[in-house]
């Protein structure tokens, strides 16, 4: 822990030496966060032809579904009412983590009691949190859970952030449709915006950083601690990509001085 202190007091010049190299870093072409919508097993056809609804009308066009084939009955279709494109266009998978296989940042919404020790958002924050990942992250997700009981913790685990919209006590309830509309009207700013993109961002920088703390805790002999590990995955979740960088560099750095 001494060694890591002494590191950590040298925060600053990490932060000048980044501001140095972002000065000179040429920018890139632009381009648009894609944000896919994810329904993990709906079972209401009426919900997923009223989230589809709300994806058309707010400017999204992509939408995953998850052991589900709600999306073929005749009354979601009824309900999306001149978003039959989007319906005709799911994309659909076995498990959760099979639909975020290409994502390289994934939102999860929940109650805050589930939270744990995931950065938990509301819509107002999430958006902020997604306009400032524009630049490094390119495929994105926002997964809703089951109608009934919602998403399991084995696939809140999968999860970067997690959001939740703030209600009364007394009527603490939006169905599925009305939730995706809540969140795609507060979204709906990132779509066809495009942002300068670095040509040295990593769409893999957040995955390769967590195997890299992984690594660390276990040269450090905590890697069996797993609520330490969940916490730390958890929290990098909700870095900004020029923390995320300095952190690499960081890591750099301790993993030197291990290894003598």
């Amino acid at each position: 822990m001494l060694l890591l202190t002494r590191l950590l007091l040298r925060n600053c010049k990490y932060k000048r030496a980044l501001r140095y190299r972002q000065k000179r870093r040429p920018a890139f072409g632009g381009r648009v966060m894609q944000l896919h919508i994810v329904l993990v097993a709906p079972a209401r056809p009426e919900n997923v032809g009223a989230a589809a609804r709300a994806m058309k009308t707010m400017g999204f066009a992509s939408l995953r579904i998850v052991d589900s084939e709600a999306h073929l009955q005749p009354a979601a279709r009824w309900v999306a009412h001149g978003a039959g494109e989007i319906l005709d266009g799911v994309q659909t998978f076995a498990t959760l983590e099979q639909a975020l296989a290409d994502v390289d940042f994934t939102v999860a919404t929940t109650a805050r009691s589930r939270a744990r020790f995931h950065y938990y958002c509301t819509p107002p924050e999430l958006l902020e949190q997604l306009s400032e990942r524009k630049q490094w992250v390119g495929q994105a997700a926002l997964v809703f859970g089951r109608e009934d009981s919602g998403l399991t913790n084995e696939e809140l685990a999968l999860a970067d952030l997690l959001t939740g919209v703030p209600m009364q006590a007394d009527y603490p309830s939006l169905n599925l449709g009305q939730a995706v509309m809540v969140y795609c009207y507060q979204l709906a700013s990132l779509m066809g915006v495009s942002t300068p993109q670095e040509k040295v961002a990593s769409e893999g920088q957040l995955k390769a950083l967590r195997h890299r703390a992984d690594a660390l805790l276990n040269a450090l002999d905590v890697g069996d601690d797993q609520k330490l590990r969940d916490w730390l995955h958890q929290r990098l979740g909700a870095l900004q990509q020029r923390d995320t960088a300095m952190l690499h560099t960081l890591l750099h750095d301790i993993e030197k001085k291990l290894a003598k």
